[in-house]
């Protein structure tokens, strides 16, 4: 089974502090793996690092920024990991408007830090470099980009992570054919799940809003979007880091990961599932300001399928219902690490995927 590849090894983290983080540091730990994270101090209060007290149950939790070389490569050395999840980044499209420096440093050159000090680690053999669907030159066509299109982006976090994309590739060509770790790029996009408080993401300003008792209000409500549940992708760097590890460079390729099309949504469909699901909440189309986002994007995941055997388990109904469950608990103040983990069992239990 793919899952036990990871009993016993060690996995370095980045961004483990982060939303999609904190989810992929708990599954890598009841897997069985020794968890080393590296990544600057949650953004977000609240946060589900700080809340569910992730850092504790890790072998080590490093708070230290991928903008120090001399830093990441000694934590490299201490801790000599097998495996490197990549996701440490600026997440936020509308951020890099304000912040394009800080988006290009920290996407490109501290994604650049990190796979140098993988390449001075010999223990490493396998590197999952986490990416976007925004990478893609997004021409807002009604069909989903394959892997094979050209990288872009309007918006500097796009572009970034454009970027970010053909570095790696060149990367892999320049060091690592030869000998080296295998090197993979994942990409996936509109993630959602409980435990994500970040600014100018649909779902928690959903929450937010319901629980401080206002109006959604939403600036695109005809955009369309590939929702899908956290664990879908984590699922897919998971799988794609056992066939790294365990068959090399034969999966060193970029990947989509994403829903089937039935669970691309508008922007208004899922803000009036997130309300009928909480049960309560009012919704408002509230003035676009001048900030461009994309209308459509969509992912074509025939390659995941074929290539590694994946495929979603969710719908985006089904995404957005266990989201608005694990939120309404965290607000009641349950204890929430024990839900947590059983959305991942859960999860496993429905997985269905043609290779191991």
């Amino acid at each position: 089974m793919w899952k036990d590849t990871y009993k016993g090894k060690k996995i370095l983290l980045t961004g483990h502090t982060g939303f999609k983080g904190a989810w992929l540091a708990l599954w890598l730990k009841r897997l069985g793996a020794q968890v080393c994270g590296y990544s600057l101090a949650p953004n977000t209060k609240p946060s589900m690092f700080e809340a569910l007290h992730i850092g504790s149950q890790l072998e080590k939790s490093v708070i230290a920024d991928i903008l120090h070389p001399q830093t990441l490569e000694q934590v490299f050395k201490e801790f000599q990991p097998e495996i490197v999840f990549h996701l440490a980044a600026q997440p936020l499209v509308r951020l890099s408007y304000s912040e394009p420096v800080l988006t290009y440093q920290t996407n490109v050159i501290g994604t650049l830090n990190v796979l140098e000090a993988a390449r001075k680690t010999p223990s490493v053999k396998a590197f999952v470099n986490i990416t976007t669907d925004k990478c893609y030159e997004n021409k807002e066509v009604a069909r989903g980009y394959t892997e094979d299109e050209p990288m872009g982006g309007y918006d500097m976090y796009s572009s970034s992570k454009g970027c970010v994309e053909i570095m790696s590739a060149s990367y892999r060509r320049s060091f690592l054919l030869d000998s080296g770790f295998a090197l993979a790029t994942a990409r996936a996009g509109n993630v959602i799940g409980g435990g994500d408080w970040a600014l100018d993401r649909l779902i928690p300003d959903c929450i937010r809003n319901i629980e401080a008792g206002k109006e959604i209000e939403i600036r695109s409500p005809h955009a369309t979007r590939p929702w899908q549940h956290v664990l879908e992708p984590l699922s897919g760097y998971l799988l794609l880091g056992h066939l790294l590890y365990t068959q090399g460079k034969e999966y060193a390729q970029g990947f989509n990961f994403g829903p089937n099309p039935d669970s691309v949504l508008t922007v208004a469909e899922v803000a009036k599932q997130v309300v009928a699901d909480y049960g309560r909440g009012t919704v408002k189309v509230h003035k676009r300001d001048n900030l461009h986002e994309a209308n459509l994007l969509m992912l074509d995941i025939t390659k995941a399928k074929t290539v590694l055997g994946w495929q979603p388990v969710y719908t985006a109904q089904q995404a957005i219902a266990q989201t608005v469950a694990w939120y309404q608990r965290f607000y009641r103040g349950e204890e929430m690490l024990d839900f947590t983990l059983s959305q991942i069992e859960h999860y496993e239990k429905d997985m269905v995927w043609k290779k191991n």
